[in-house]
């Protein structure tokens, strides 16, 4: 189907598991009227574990279970799979466009403070692939990027530890291992789909003039954006449709996921599918 002439269709949404549905939760803020289709591939979670090749395929397959559903955008909410596979989606999926999660986050902190220190908090694949600083020095030559992996703030925000002191403390404990001037950025990326909900720990450690920016927000602006260029924002007037997917694990994405979602959800509310 050509979604350039069919704005009503969906956007779909696709992530490694629930952490995505930040991303998903913004654009429902930013695209009230638009029908939705997401789906985290939870049988193959975590990517950051897999090798490349197998990131690719794994995404490959997922994105085309969403295409398949007739959609006129496809948002890659994963940070891993849009550091791996982005372009070859891009390709692959043309003419549909394909936004991924690192470039709309990297703009916006370069906007915020041009040449500045940007530190990028995230999880071990992402840091490792350094997306985030490609894309921030492809954007600004005279800025300066640290990365940090702060694996376990992934877990206090599925276990919905998003307050308090103990967040606290560990993300300071990450914070050690930076140098002085590391610790002192102009602006901070939360570049894991799952810290969005640990707002409130990154403005109790940061101070409060330092830029925070997350992949969830940023991401819903650039889909509105790219809708509006492209002419497909729906012209309905109806509250948005919402269709959730997995590959395994129901129940669970329903307990983790209401809290990304900020909705109670149930297994009922999820589809499973086979990729």
């Amino acid at each position: 189907m050509n979604a350039s002439a069919a704005s009503p269709l969906p956007i779909g949404v696709f992530d490694s598991g629930v952490g995505g549905l930040t991303v998903l939760k913004a654009i429902r803020q930013a695209l009230p009227n638009e029908d939705l289709v997401y789906l985290g591939d939870t049988a193959r979670l975590p990517y950051g574990t897999k090798s490349p090749a197998s990131i690719l395929r794994y995404a490959s397959q997922a994105t085309r279970q969403l295409r398949e559903r007739g959609i006129k955008l496809l948002v890659v909410a994963c940070n891993t799979a849009s550091a791996v596979a982005l372009d070859a989606l891009r390709e692959e999926m043309a003419p549909l466009p394909v936004l991924g999660v690192v470039g709309p986050g990297a703009s916006t902190a370069v906007a915020a403070r041009p040449a500045g220190r940007h530190l990028v908090l995230a999880t071990e694949a992402t840091v490792r692939l350094g997306a985030y600083r490609r894309a921030i020095m492809a954007l600004d030559p005279g800025a300066a990027v640290d990365e940090l992996a702060c694996e376990l703030l992934v877990s206090l925000a599925e276990e919905g530890w998003d307050r308090g002191a103990i967040g606290e403390a560990i993300l300071r404990r990450y914070l050690e291992d930076l140098d002085a001037d590391a610790r002192a950025p102009d602006s901070v990326i939360l570049g894991c789909t799952h810290f969005p909900l640990l707002r409130d720990i990154f403005v109790s450690v940061f101070d409060p003039e330092v830029s925070l920016v997350d992949s969830a927000t940023t991401t819903a602006a650039a889909a509105r954006d790219l809708l509006e260029e492209l002419s497909l924002r729906n012209p309905g007037s109806v509250a948005g449709r919402l269709t959730l997917l997995a590959t395994d694990g129901a129940q669970r994405f329903a307990r983790v996921g209401g809290r990304f979602l900020g909705a109670a959800l149930s297994a009922d509310d999820i589809g499973l599918v086979d990729l």
